[in-house]
């Protein structure tokens, strides 16, 4: 049951990630990519902050200070700068397309550093998955900007970034907790946004902000920020990294269907059959297979 609970745990902070989509094309027009983060991480970081002080919870011990500071640093500064800078060279879909590499590289890093097996069933599961991702955005993939490799790298980058992060948080994770550790990893990350925020002056904008703006910035740290990474902690104590990676290809999934909703956008036969094909290759790496019956000789 925990580990079924992890595995849900992730598809549902995948989604909400996907959602979270929506706010950040919102406000990527009033304030820059480095603001959106401080707002992201600086509110996720208030909000968590206040639930662990009431549920008196338990925080790292100071030999893991370091660490904590160093995944904070790299998820959630190093991170989202990647994720950033890579749409500035690429399109949405074949980012997205990039960035769903993160289950097969926490796959391939993890059995490299001896942190789980590599099995033929995750394996399957896992390339079934992305294919389902391609599926789902083939129209967005045929157009390209000139040099939008560069984005895909930098993508493949902040995905690269993720597996290590999942890999290397789950002892500290286990040995504090979810909420504390993601509190201490994203206060690092939102520290240093801030500090880039206030140099180049990002913040200015926010002046001239009216109640959508504020709705977008708050559901970006409520949802997309305090909710969504508690969630992937959660999940990385009760399963492996990879099964969790996994769950990122719902993603675009679901940004896609919150376009269709919300934009109104008609939902394609490509998108349908990309869910379907996602949804098989995350069961089929999350299942266990049948056990094989043997015959007793009489």
């Amino acid at each position: 049951m925990g580990e079924i609970a992890g595995i849900l745990a992730a598809v549902l902070s995948s989604a909400l990630g996907g959602t979270s989509i929506g706010a950040t094309r919102y406000l990527v027009d009033a304030i820059d990519p480095f603001a959106i983060g401080t707002f992201r991480f600086g509110l996720g970081f208030i909000f968590l902050l206040s639930i662990a002080l009431l549920q008196g919870e338990r925080w790292p011990a100071r030999p893991d200070w370091l660490g904590v500071a160093g995944l904070g640093l790299l998820f959630f500064a190093v991170f989202p700068a990647l994720f950033n800078a890579s749409l500035i060279f690429t399109t949405a879909a074949r980012g997205a397309l990039a960035l769903s590499t993160l289950p097969l590289m926490t796959m391939v890093v993890g059995a490299a550093l001896g942190s789980e097996k590599l099995t033929a069933r995750k394996t399957t599961g896992v390339l079934i998955a992305m294919v389902g991702v391609a599926i789902a955005l083939v129209s967005g993939l045929a157009s390209a900007p000139p040099g939008a490799w560069r984005g895909d790298l930098l993508m493949l980058g902040a995905a690269f970034c993720m597996a290590l992060y999942s890999i290397w948080s789950k002892p500290l994770i286990r040995r504090s907790g979810a909420i504390t550790f993601t509190i201490m990893a994203m206060g690092i990350g939102a520290v240093c946004l801030i500090l880039i925020s206030y140099l180049r002056g990002s913040l200015a904008p926010v002046a001239g902000f009216g109640p959508p703006q504020w709705i977008a910035a708050v559901y970006l740290g409520a949802i997309g920020s305090a909710l969504t990474f508690y969630l992937w902690a959660f999940a990385l104590v009760r399963t492996t990294p990879t099964l969790v990676a996994i769950s990122v290809t719902v993603n675009p999934i679901s940004a896609s269907l919150v376009g269709a909703f919300l934009l109104k956008e008609p939902i394609s036969l490509n998108l349908v059959a990309g869910i379907v094909t996602v949804l098989s290759g995350i069961w089929i790496a999350t299942s266990s297979p049948a056990p094989k019956l043997i015959a007793k000789k009489l």
